[in-house]
Formats: structure tokens, sequence, C-alpha cells
């Protein structure tokens, strides 16, 4: 299993922002499996939550073993705080960097597939949120979505009206991230809307894995989305376990969500951890 760090420069963040790339493409097949070929592979641009960067997917859960066994890469790029929504003013254009120009770039990079149905994206919390958004404001991209315990309280952070203790409860912080809050709905920083127009327009709809801890802040929001995807004909796996805001969930729950991916379950690889 190839693990890459990595840096590059983004057009649309006019920075160089870190990256980490999970290539199972040293994979050492098992005695008597034939090896993979020369095939590309299926792709999750993978995003992290709230407070983290890009070595958060790796550090807490065993996303590495996870995508070896599927044959499956993995895109992990930094955030920062700012919900992977575009904020141009300050070349903040996180929704076109993870969107677009991630997928482009890391495509002419490695043997990725270019195939909608090949190409998935998903997150946790801040980054479900941005999973969801980005995977339906560029659904001609992405054919999956994963959302893990997705900040979807919308309706909560347009309604904010000032501090309540914490950055990231503030409507300053709110703000920064998604502009004037009275445009929020409806917008496209809006999943509701950018899924009412997809349908609208009799485009295809990525299919959605969504899943939260039944001791979660976030359960109820979750829970609303899923059921107004669901109501609006959109394909929808929706699953609830024991469990907050916490990696345990998060490490358990990628691992399912992986499997529901359209992947090849070909099992791990010969390596340290697994010596045949």
């Amino acid at each position: 299993m190839a693990f890459i760090q990595m840096n590059v420069m983004s057009q649309a963040l006019m920075r160089t922002v870190p990256v980490n790339v999970i290539l199972p493409a040293d994979k050492l097949p098992a005695p008597g499996t034939p090896p993979r070929g020369d095939a590309p592979f299926k792709t999750l641009y993978l995003l992290h939550g709230v407070l983290g960067n890009y070595t958060d997917w790796v550090c807490g859960t065993r996303i590495q073993r996870y995508a070896e066994e599927r044959d499956l890469a993995v895109v992990m790029p930094s955030g920062d705080n700012a919900f992977y929504v575009d904020r141009p003013e300050s070349c903040n254009c996180y929704g076109q960097f993870v969107g677009q120009e991630l997928v482009e770039l890391t495509r002419r990079m490695f043997p990725l597939s270019r195939r909608r149905e090949d190409t998935f994206i998903g997150g946790l919390s801040m980054g479900g949120y941005g999973a969801m958004r980005n995977g339906l404001k560029y659904a001609d991209t992405f054919g999956y979505i994963v959302c893990l315990s997705g900040a979807l309280h919308l309706e909560q952070i347009a309604a904010r009206t000032g501090e309540d203790g914490s950055f990231l409860g503030s409507r300053a912080y709110a703000e920064a991230c998604f502009g004037d809050l009275t445009r929020l709905l409806g917008s496209d920083k809006d999943p509701k809307a950018l899924a009412r127009g997809l349908l609208a327009a009799g485009k295809p709809v990525p299919a959605v894995y969504m899943a939260c801890g039944t001791e979660d802040g976030l359960l109820e929001a979750d829970r609303a989305m899923a059921g107004w995807l669901k109501e609006q004909g959109v394909s929808v796996t929706y699953e609830e376990g024991p469990g907050g805001h916490e990696w345990d969930f998060w490490d358990a729950y990628i691992k399912r969500a992986i499997a529901w991916l359209p992947t090849d379950d070909t099992g791990l690889g010969v390596g340290s951890g697994n010596v045949k």
C-alpha cells in the first residue's frame, strides 16, 4: 500500500495545499491470487472535519487497510475550517478545489478512473457536509456520496443570532464560512437546493450513504436530511449505531461505507500486517 504525502499548488485557493493519498498500486497479491492488472483505480475523495486536517483519516481510522482490501485509491486534502464552500473574495474556493481542481490534478498524477461511477466523495462532520454539498454541486463528476455525522443543520446555522461561547457556534464564524446567512438556504451552499436543481433538470443524482451515531448531537439533522432525500426519490442508504461524534464510530462506519461503494473485495495484500 503506497502512502503518498504531497503538497500541490491550487489555483482555486492561490496557495500550496497538503494532501495525503493512499494508492494500492504496490499491493502484493496473496499466494495463488492473480495480480490486479493495469485497470485505473476507483477513487474516494475523503474530507476531514472541523479542527482537523489532511492527516485525520489516517490517524483516526484504519482507512489504509480498508482501501487496500478494496483496491481503492483515497485522496485526503486539507480543508481548514472552511466547510468546503467557495468564498472567492478571499480566494478560499474550497468547493471548487475539492470538487473540480483536485480531481483533475490527481487524475493527471495517478492512474485513477475518469468515470463518474468510479469517483466518490465522502467525509465526516464538516467534511460530511462538504461531501454532500460538493457531491451534488459536481454531480457530473461524483457518482456516490458518503456522509458520516454530517453537519447538515443549515437551518440552525442560518438562524444564528450571535455568540454562544465558542467560535464554532458563533454567527461570525458561520458568516466567515457561508457569507450572508439570510441567503444561505436556497443557495448553492444548500444541499437541498442543489438536489432540487438536479431533479428538476432531470440530471443524475449521486447515490448517498449516510450514517450517524445515536448519541451524536447531529442525529436529528441527519435523520431529517436522509428522510427528505428519500422523499425526493434519491437513492439513500441510511444507518445509525451506538456512538457519538467520535473516531470509534467513524472508523466502524467508513468501513461499512466503503463496502457499500461499488468496489472490488480482493482482500489484503502481503505486507507486514498480513504475512502469508
